[in-house]
């Protein structure tokens, strides 16, 4: 299997030399394990999904650490989260950095238990699937944007394109029919998966809890839940407005992505990157590539992420990134190979109301020459990628 160097392996060794505990989170088949593995070749490895360990750490957590006492991975540590109160007591009695490295699968529930047990002992780490600069930098052949969209950036499915669809297919599958009973017992297990097609139904678009409640049959308050389950499994995420008390009339909902495009085409039916290309949905699975990779860009940095939209009633952009304080770039998402002559007018609407702030505006699109044009340059999309994953 090709290997390819991932972006947040120096914040991870960083990390190790400052911290007792290094916890990384990201979705399942993200590459957590095998970047751990790689980092820390001479520590010991646990996975929690194992039996007969997962039983050894729930019925004897005394006993667990004292077997694995030091310089040790525990892989899916959401699996027995009363765990982290134990390594928390062995971490108070010695707290020297590099102890123990956590992986989890799960966001929120993850997250909330270690911000209990272990604030200020860890750090926290995300790592998604690949981003394009971190297969440019290892891929002998670089993707055409249909393979990135279609495909998704996974690492198994980065590694067997023939098999990459079945891979999706039974990905989607595991995630429905096991990792969500993990998380939440959402009951119908029918019922969710056509909530979750409902969904990629809506990547992109705002947030409305209410009308996909009506397209599945659930109450407002089951849908947030669900979308919640969403999150906590690394399958969706919200994407919050960009506003500073501008307009009243500002759009204030959030809207809905996907953390892989190739997630997302086998939830929307889209068979191959022909059908992708003539897809009603292409448009917003490319813009739900290029929010993917900005967010890409600020976890593999360790940063938290500064990634918006912009909507009023007279314009809207669809990536607003906070740069630093008083500085932000807004970009336009155009799916097309030849950009249209407005791909810039959401930008440059930014620039003239945002006076007391530094807005740079550009485009991107799904061709390959760089566009200089009065209003901002219009930038292909493997350049864009490659560009967000060097300037923050």
């Amino acid at each position: 299997m090709l290997m390819i160097q991932r972006k947040l392996e120096s914040v991870c060794r960083a990390d190790l030399g400052a911290f007792p505990i290094v916890t990384l989170t990201g979705p399942r088949q993200s590459g957590k394990s095998t970047l751990l593995r790689c980092m820390l070749p001479d520590w010991q490895y646990v996975n929690l999904e194992d039996p007969s360990q997962h039983d050894f750490a729930v019925q004897d957590p005394k006993g667990f650490l004292r077997t694995y006492p030091d310089r040790v991975v525990f892989d899916e540590i959401q699996r027995a989260p009363k765990l982290l109160s134990y390594i928390q007591v062995e971490v108070d009695r010695d707290r020297r950095p590099g102890r123990f490295a956590l992986t989890g699968s799960h966001n929120l529930l993850l997250l909330g238990t270690v911000s209990q047990s272990l604030a200020g002992r860890t750090s926290v780490r995300h790592l998604l699937p690949f981003s394009y600069a971190e297969l440019a930098s290892g891929l002998c052949a670089l993707p055409t944007i249909e393979d990135q969209l279609f495909y998704g950036a996974y690492p198994l499915a980065i590694n067997g394109l023939d098999a990459a669809s079945a891979w999706l297919d039974s990905y989607i599958q595991t995630y429905i029919e096991r990792d969500v009973r993990l998380i939440r017992n959402v009951g119908d297990l029918g019922q969710f998966r056509r909530f979750v097609r409902i969904c990629a139904g809506r990547a992109g678009q705002i947030l409305d809890l209410s009308s996909i409640g009506n397209d599945v049959g659930l109450t407002h308050n089951t849908v947030r839940d669900w979308v919640g389950v969403l999150e906590a499994g690394f399958i969706a995420f919200r994407l919050e407005p960009f506003y500073r008390n501008f307009s009243k009339r500002l759009i204030k909902s959030p809207k809905l992505f996907f953390y892989d495009t190739g997630v997302l085409c086998r939830l929307l039916g889209i068979n191959s990157p022909p059908d992708l290309h003539f897809s009603p949905f292409r448009g917003a699975i490319f813009e739900n590539w290029c929010v993917v990779e900005c967010l890409k860009s600020f976890y593999n940095r360790g940063r938290q992420p500064g990634l918006y939209f912009w909507k009023d009633k007279a314009a809207e952009v669809d990536i607003v990134m906070e740069i630093s304080a008083g500085k932000i770039a807004a970009f336009e998402c155009k799916s097309s190979v030849t950009p249209p002559a407005f791909a810039l007018k959401g930008p440059g609407y930014l620039v003239k109301v945002m006076r007391e702030m530094e807005v740079s505006g550009s485009a991107i699109y799904a061709g390959t020459e760089k566009q200089l044009r009065n209003e901002g340059p219009v930038i292909p999309w493997a350049e864009f990628a490659l560009y967000v994953a060097n300037f923050l």
